[in-house]
């Protein structure tokens, strides 16, 4: 499966990529950084063929969604939580199963701390929370200033983010080269590069996940997993031991031989874990 958006809305004048498979319960799923909803492509088949209704999307900024050129629009995490409102309204869902991997769980703990009725569920993969991000060296990068980073060569550019995003397998060997490709493409040339700056890296801030991180025991009142790679060298297992103390009754889930992008290193295992925790819960 390739890319898993083909549709478009305008949401507050901005085009959001997104796209709708199968039918039954439905499942929103948020992407993080520096991916797309294409980091869901081999996940969604499996909610599909056992009778989910999956809804994916491109944050503003990233992937096939629009990269506004205008600075004033808000790209950071607090800023996607009106984009997935107004999606949610489009869509008319009122309650679904929300699933987010990387930001798009700081996206999801905004969210669910303000519309926790609106859950089934809520599963997060790898997330950022409280003050975990910046990484040192991306913090290191940031000092350069996001200008001098904007107008390296591509080449320069290509490369070392290209180490970057091997980064987040547990062994870079198998990342698919087609994906690494898609998604080095994402972030680079004269669109991309520009855009990965000003749209993600730029909010690079722990406001974001400090601002709620008091509230985080808000998420205990619905059903709520942790999903975690054993060798996840971004966001280190620890910090998914605190996110699980933070939330009553949430499930930790570690797995093995697996780094930061979970959904493309283990999309089988991620997948299983999803529906086999929907399965437990009450119908609709």
């Amino acid at each position: 499966m390739g890319h898993v958006v083909d549709q478009h809305a305008l949401i507050r004048g901005n085009r959001i990529a997104y796209g709708v498979h199968g039918e039954g319960p439905p499942v929103v799923l948020v992407h993080g950084t520096p991916s797309s909803s294409y980091i869901w492509r081999n996940v969604v088949p499996h909610l599909v063929s056992t009778g989910y209704k999956a809804y994916v999307f491109d944050l503003l900024g990233y992937g096939l969604s629009e990269r506004p050129w205008d600075p004033s629009i808000d790209t950071s995490m607090t800023g996607q939580v009106s984009v997935l409102e107004d999606l949610l309204s489009d869509w008319g869902l009122d309650k679904f199963h929300l699933v987010a991997h990387d930001i798009g769980g700081g996206i999801a703990q905004r969210f669910g701390v303000g519309s926790v009725g609106s859950l089934l569920s809520l599963t997060m993969i790898d997330t950022v929370s409280y003050d975990s991000y910046p990484s040192k060296r991306t913090r290191q990068q940031m000092e350069e200033g996001l200008e001098t980073l904007i107008k390296k060569p591509d080449a320069e550019h290509r490369s070392h983010f290209r180490e970057w995003l091997l980064s987040t397998l547990s062994d870079a060997a198998n990342f698919d080269p087609d994906a690494l490709k898609t998604y080095l493409d994402f972030i680079s040339g004269p669109i991309g590069q520009g855009s990965l700056f000003q749209h993600q890296v730029t909010h690079y801030d722990p406001k974001h996940t400090m601002e709620i991180a008091d509230r985080l025991d808000v998420l205990g009142r619905v059903p709520v997993q942790i999903v975690w790679g054993a060798e996840d060298a971004w966001q280190v297992v620890d910090w998914a031991h605190k996110l699980q103390g933070a939330i009553p009754g949430s499930a930790l889930h570690i797995i093995e031989k697996c780094g930061h992008f979970a959904p493309e290193e283990r999309p089988a295992e991620v997948a299983e874990l999803l529906t086999s925790f929907f399965a437990r819960l009450p119908s609709l």
